[in-house]
Formats: structure tokens, sequence, C-alpha cells
């Protein structure tokens, strides 16, 4: 066999392995998509999908005792992570009586794909009562913030898994780590495989109940300011 057919019948074998595997990797996404959008059903009322088509990020949105939410993954492959990550994001979106952003990182060292809080400029001073790690940052300096109605919610905290919480204008945000990738698979084949890893409804649940509790909290704090 000659050495020009040796090589194109490898080119072949090389293009049939890689079709093979993107045909995989779809069905693959497809899967995880289903298995999400069951959890969040049972979740949310109305679910829809208004994912923008981003890589990896797959966004569901609908009401949950009259408010508007949305339910978030995100795949975070990044290249400054030592493990790719799986996270989780939920929000209220609805108004909040706050006049700058609030936003608390837990153990922040590296870019992430689903926060601006390397953007924000004026770093603050984290208030006694909040966990060890938290980083607190916002976009405005000399303004108010509800730091001490927010040390009243922050028990979820406590686990390593929680990254973030995010308050605006609209809304509060929760992100939450459900899992890092396979090490061994990832080291060795540079996939990131969440084998085993499941999007818990109560998890979701608990998450937005939180996220519901602290926006309802600022704007009573707010309304009796206001008084």
């Amino acid at each position: 066999m000659s050495a020009a057919w040796l090589a194109g019948i490898l080119a072949i074998a090389l293009c049939l392995h890689l079709y093979r595997q993107t045909l995989r990797s779809r069905a693959a996404a497809a899967q995880s998509k289903a298995s999400i959008a069951k959890s969040v059903d049972a979740s949310i009322a109305n679910a829809r999908d208004v994912s923008t088509g981003t890589a990896g990020v797959t966004t569901f949105a609908g009401t949950r005792n009259g408010e508007r939410v949305q339910v978030c993954t995100i795949v975070d492959t990044l290249a400054t992570r030592k493990l790719p990550a799986f996270w989780l994001s939920v929000s209220v979106t609805e108004k909040v009586e706050i006049a700058a952003v609030f936003d608390l990182m837990m153990r922040p060292g590296s870019a992430t794909t689903f926060s601006n809080f390397d953007l924000l400029p004026v770093s603050l001073v984290t208030p006694s009562g909040y966990p060890e790690g938290a980083v607190i940052r916002t976009d405005r300096a000399g303004v108010a913030l509800p730091l001490d109605t927010v040390t009243r919610h922050l028990d979820l905290f406590r686990d390593d898994r929680a990254k973030e919480l995010l308050i605006t204008a609209n809304g509060v945000r929760v992100v939450w780590l459900v899992a890092e990738a396979d090490r061994v698979r990832y080291g060795v084949l540079r996939q990131a495989s969440f084998a085993g890893a499941k999007l818990d409804p109560e998890l979701i649940e608990g998450l937005l109940s939180e996220a519901s509790a602290l926006r309802a909290s600022i704007n009573k704090h707010a309304m009796r300011a206001a008084a």
C-alpha cells in the first residue's frame, strides 16, 4: 500500500471519528438541556427557553409566586480555572429599592463567564457578620447600600458552593456551583465532563426562595426609611 493511500485512509478515519464525536456531543447537549428543562419545570411556572445561543449557557424564564424569575446554567471552561465548572444562576427579575449595584463574590481569584464583578470600580470593606472570603464591590462610591439587611440573608453563603450574590435595581441573583469537571478526564482529554451532576429542583426552589426573601426585605426596609 502506497504512502498516499495510507494517508488517505487515515484522513477518512479521522474525519469519521470527528463526525461521530460531533454527533455524540450534540446528543449529550440535547439530553442535558432536556434534563435542565425538566428540573426547571418542577420549580417555576410557564418556563420558556430564552437562551441566546451562547455556547454552554442555557436560560429559562418563568414565574414563581407572582414574581418573574430566570434560571440559567453555565459551563465555565475559562483557561484561568483549574477545572471547568458547572454553575447555576437563579434570579428574581423584579424591581429592588437599591441605589447602586451590590455584588458579593466569594473567594474571587480568577475571571468568570457569568459576572461583571471584576469590572466594578469600587471595593467596600466587608462588614462583620459576612462569611469569610466574601468580597463586595459596587459601581458607585458613597452610596448607602443595605449591608445590614443583606447580613440576615447570608446563611446559604456558609456553604462553599455559594459563589455570588448580585443585587441591582432590576433584581436579585444567586450563583451556585453545581459541579466541577472530572479531573482525570479533563487532564487527559481536555473534556469538561460533569458525569453524575444533576440539577436538583429543590436546589432551584431553595435559591429562588432566598433571592425572593432578600428582595422583599430590602424593599420593606426602604419603605420604612422613606416613611
